[in-house]
């Protein structure tokens, strides 16, 4: 049993819950997530399986697409809707569309986003989630991220009754981003206090929306003994980068993690014998020749 599974993670359910349900499910210990969604987000989460375990780190460096709303008006402890509330400005208007555009292309590019309180990072081996929940405050290291594309996606909503303004966005980003974070430096370009109303990821590994299935999807097909139906094989993961198919003397020495020699010059190449990938090869000319081991998938079946 090796492949990714295109999960749909639901609200209200961790990352580690997914893969704790699915180990259950395909009654299989070797499963890891590939970057973690919060509890009340929901969207693409790859699961890898078998051997594509020793792809996770590969599938969360890859770019991930987000669609969520932003709330102007108020500010939480989390930077989402689960926190409390810190700040609340009432605003008699909502800003208009040309002031949120230019606000958004402001964060577009190389941007340096120090993490929330509310988050998985780790200071001094304490996650910063434990100080926050302890009523400690930290220094938290910043750190640089990459926005593709950061659009609004719906006319501004002003709402009376709250005195708040809403709208809907999408930003394309890299590993790492903390797209609450995002939301509520958006509120302080505006000098206006801001959350993340509502997340969706849309993108992630290369899997998007319309690919996923849900737990129960992963279930019905265990039951049916149709497995295949939604667990993606490392074949299709690894599709984008260059493929050999390898001889039987080629075989013999990529087992022994042996040097081989091919036309090809791209960074990184996958390895093929008898329909499976057993291995990604990276460049590096030597005179035992070009590509050498970069990570074995030998029990790829």
């Amino acid at each position: 049993m090796n492949g990714v599974i295109p999960l749909f993670k639901p609200k209200g359910v961790t990352s580690a819950g997914c893969v704790y349900q699915l180990r259950k499910i395909l009654h299989e210990r070797r499963i890891g997530h590939t970057g973690t969604l919060d509890p009340d987000v929901d969207g693409v989460l790859p699961i890898c399986v078998g051997q594509a375990t020793k792809l996770v780190d590969r599938i969360q460096a890859s770019g991930k697409i987000y669609q969520g709303e932003i709330t102007l008006g108020f500010a939480t402890t989390t930077e989402d809707l689960s926190g409390e509330e810190i700040q609340r400005v009432a605003l008699s208007q909502a800003p208009t569309a040309q002031v949120i555009d230019d606000c958004l292309a402001q964060f577009v590019g190389e941007v340096t986003q120090i993490p929330p309180m509310f988050s998985a990072v780790k200071v001094n081996g304490k996650r910063l989630y434990e100080y926050a929940r302890a009523g400690e405050t930290v220094e938290r290291p910043s750190r640089k991220i990459q926005v593709d594309y950061f659009k609004r996606t719906s006319d501004l909503h002003y709402h009376e009754d709250s005195k708040t303004a809403t709208f809907t966005f999408e930003v394309g980003c890299s590993k790492g981003t903390y797209v609450r974070t995002l939301a509520t430096d958006v509120g302080k370009k505006l000098a206006i206090p801001a959350v993340m109303s509502d997340l969706r990821r849309l993108k992630s590994g290369g899997i998007q929306l319309d690919q996923t299935v849900t737990l129960e999807e992963v279930a019905a097909a265990v039951d049916q003994n149709q497995l295949n139906q939604v667990l993606q094989p490392i074949e299709t993961v690894l599709a984008p980068l260059p493929n050999i198919e390898l001889t039987s003397q080629q075989w013999q020495k990529v087992q022994n993690g042996g040097v081989i020699t091919t036309d090809l010059t791209a960074p990184e190449i996958t390895l093929t014998y008898q329909d499976h990938i057993k291995a990604i090869y990276r460049y590096q000319k030597s005179a035992l020749g070009n590509y050498v081991p970069e990570t074995m998938l030998l029990a790829n079946e």
